[in-house]
């Protein structure tokens, strides 16, 4: 059963989230919701998320409009038609798979339609708004996903990766695994302190994401290619780097410390957050 659930006056914010119950959290819809102040006003009832498994939920805290996107690698089913909006200040919970599924999830910003053609400043999957399974453009902050996998344990591995560039601050939140079970990602607006060199500007002069350095100048040293592409050839840039100092826990070029992976056991929920 899928609730949407409206309320009125209610301030949608880290904090407050934090302090919901877990069982409110599970009876949130499959859907975005408008999030206000204080009492519920309405409830509506269309298709539902099992919370008896593992879910996901996707959070805009960002001041505007996001437009998620789901891309499962290869072998693996798309995830909520591979991409929807996601208003403000809402958010939008849907089942993982029972079954192994690796994928990435990423923000779009600036989406519109125009002249019957659908398009992203940032982060765009062929001009559609439900990518059904095709990768975004670079530059976009990604959340990197191995569900379901490591036998009995029921190991669900997450990481924040910076490697394509950045366009929101994102990060990923588990709830009730077991082991190692850290928050990570990127909370900085790298958007103010992005280099010139590396800024994206939209038509109106807006820098509105930040490339990597393999985006910025196409260099088999800087994109890890060919005679570069080991552990041991592949290292950091000064434009990694720039991503590194701010946001350590999140990868940062092709071969970054393995460890930014991390293997929760059994969780409950996995949260993503635009603009946390």
């Amino acid at each position: 059963m899928h609730i949407k659930i409206y309320f009125s006056l209610y301030i949608y914010t880290h904090v407050a989230l934090s302090h919901l119950s877990h069982q409110k959290l599970h009876t949130m819809a499959k859907t975005s919701l408008p999030l206000a102040a204080s009492f519920l006003l309405l409830i509506s009832f269309s298709s539902a998320v099992d919370t008896s498994h593992l879910f996901l939920t996707v959070v805009n805290n960002c001041p505007f409009t996001v437009w998620p996107a789901i891309q499962p690698n290869a072998g693996h089913p798309v995830l909520e038609k591979g991409g929807f909006a996601l208003p403000k200040y809402t958010h939008r919970s849907f089942n993982a798979p029972t079954t192994h599924w690796s994928g990435r999830i990423w923000a779009r910003t600036g989406c519109a339609h125009y002249n019957g053609k659908f398009s992203c400043i940032t982060g765009d999957c062929g001009n559609r708004l439900e990518c059904n399974g095709l990768g975004g453009a670079p530059p976009a902050s990604l959340a990197q996903f191995d569900l379901h996998h490591g036998g009995h344990h029921d190991f669900s591995s997450y990481g924040v990766s910076l490697v394509d560039g950045y366009n929101v601050p994102m990060t990923v939140t588990p709830h009730e695994g077991h082991g190692v079970c850290p928050v990570v990602g990127c909370r900085e607006d790298l958007i103010k302190t992005c280099p010139a060199h590396l800024q994206v500007r939209s038509h109106s002069g807006h820098v509105v994401a930040c490339k990597s350095g393999c985006e910025a100048f196409h260099t088999d040293e800087l994109c890890c290619r060919g005679h570069y592409n080991s552990p041991n050839t592949c290292k950091a840039s000064s434009h990694s780097l720039f991503f590194k100092h701010a946001c350590p826990s999140s990868f940062t070029f092709a071969h970054d410390s393995p460890s930014l992976m991390h293997d929760c056991s059994s969780p409950r929920e996995l949260k993503v957050i635009f603009c946390h």
